[in-house]
């Protein structure tokens, strides 16, 4: 694709700038202080890898909107597939009077989800909103009650997934009270456990059938790779034996894959690359380039499980973003993103793979495609640094370079730029974070 602005960081301020100072001191006075952000820097525009702020500097985005535009920033054809659906129907509600683009994008989902037999989907409008649904479904489906997910995943922000969501800061502090029946277990996080997936697997079936009961269990929930809890790949073997588990028991195995899913890490789903086949995915983020859309897709028997009327809502599938939807599944095949991710996997590797031996601060870097965190770690042990990331963080940002915390510490530095990011752009930024890592004692 050509961009429209070159793909390169300029810096014609300091960050940030006297128009987002301004800006700024607008929201303090009129946006609730609960919607923090990461740097109070406002943007104007973007394209590809770049984005431009108001007062005209380009910056590096390693983010994408927290996972979003993996395809790139207001990827033209997007924008036009969605302006000339609006020309035509904004909105009618599907399960009023349905329209094809939903039913278009459901019968995508069946096609690039793992597993070869019948799927159905429902479409809705976020990644928590679709994970309260696969909730729904699982229980509808199995007549059971209990839900449980892996330590440091997260799952959202409505009141269910927020309880599903492993840390307590600052998402669920002082939320209360949270549904009951809802169970986190240990998860295989190589770096920090060095367990195998086979050992790890036990451990957490040895929790679930000793604090819960396996005949309990409507749905088992995981992130095949892990966003904010830090880019946490579990070892191989590990979600094979879980889901032998949960087939053994009736057991809904669930692929969370809002924020890794739809090309981002080189593959349509991250639960690919462990070589197993849930019973049911949730989709969101990348899947409309921006305009708000998640699904659920599933087993045909488990989706159907749920009474006419049982789930939807007033957005969910909406015909525009539908709409960018499609583009965006036609553009990763044509242009062949999944190889693009693929590629930039490469260059990430070559280019800071080598940080663990060149910074003692960084004790690891991890990742899949374009999607990987690198922990830090006080010098000489694996205790986790939360200042070195709060330092590089400002470092990055205030340069131009627009990387994402997570971790249950606070100390994983993520890194997830759109897949059509260039070599020279991904050199530049490491070169931005690695001045901050080597000034780290």
């Amino acid at each position: 694709m050509g961009f429209s602005v070159p793909q390169e960081r300029k810096l014609v301020t300091d960050l940030p700038g006297p128009k987002s100072i301004a800006l700024q001191e607008r929201r303090v006075a009129s946006v609730s202080r609960g919607a923090g952000t990461l740097a109070n820097i406002y943007m104007d525009h973007g394209s590809g890898a770049i984005l431009v702020d108001v007062d005209g500097n380009q910056l590096i985005d390693l983010g994408c909107g927290i996972g979003v535009t993996t395809i790139g920033h207001a990827h033209p054809e997007v924008a036009e597939a969605a302006y000339e659906q609006a020309k035509k129907l904004t909105h009618t509600l599907f399960t009023v009077t349905p329209y094809e683009n939903y039913v278009k994008v459901a019968e995508k989902l069946q096609q690039i989800t793992p597993g070869d037999f019948e799927k159905h989907s429902i479409l809705v409008n976020s990644g928590a909103e679709a994970v309260e649904n696969a909730v729904k479904i699982a229980r509808k489906f199995t007549g059971r009650r209990a839900i449980v997910s892996l330590d440091h995943a997260f799952h959202g922000r409505t009141n269910l997934t927020m309880a599903m969501t492993y840390r307590p800061w600052p998402e669920r502090a002082g939320m209360g009270p949270f549904p009951g029946e809802l169970y986190s277990v240990p998860i295989s996080y190589p770096f920090r456990d060095g367990l195998s997936g086979e050992e790890a697997a036990a451990k957490t079936i040895d929790y679930i059938v000793t604090h819960i009961g396996a005949s309990e269990v409507a749905a088992f929930f995981a992130e095949p790779i892990q966003g904010d809890g830090g880019i946490v790949i579990p070892a191989p073997g590990y979600f094979a034996a879980i889901k032998s588990f949960c087939e053994e028991n009736g057991i809904v195995f669930v692929a969370d894959e809002i924020q890794a899913g739809i090309a981002r890490t080189g593959t349509w789903y991250s639960i690919e690359h462990h070589g197993v086949v849930p019973d049911l995915v949730t989709s969101a983020k990348g899947i409309a380039g921006g305009f708000p859309l998640a699904a659920v897709t599933g087993k045909a028997e488990i989706m159907d499980a749920v009474q006419p009327g049982g789930i939807g809502g007033t957005f969910g599938g909406n015909p525009v973003s539908t709409a960018a939807a499609l583009k965006v599944f036609e553009i990763i095949e044509r242009d062949n993103l999944l190889g693009e991710a693929q590629r930039v996997e490469k260059a990430l590797l070559n280019r800071i793979g080598g940080w663990t031996e060149r910074f003692p601060v960084v004790g690891e870097v991890r990742g899949k495609g374009a999607m990987f965190g690198v922990e830090l770690v006080k010098p000489g042990t694996k205790e986790p640094n939360p200042d070195a990331l709060s330092t590089v963080l400002k470092h990055a940002t205030s340069n131009g370079v627009i990387p994402l915390d997570a971790g249950s510490w606070d100390s994983v530095l993520r890194i997830m730029p759109s897949v059509v990011i260039s070599e020279e752009l991904i050199d530049d930024a490491a070169g931005v974070i690695e001045d901050a890592l080597g000034a780290l004692r």
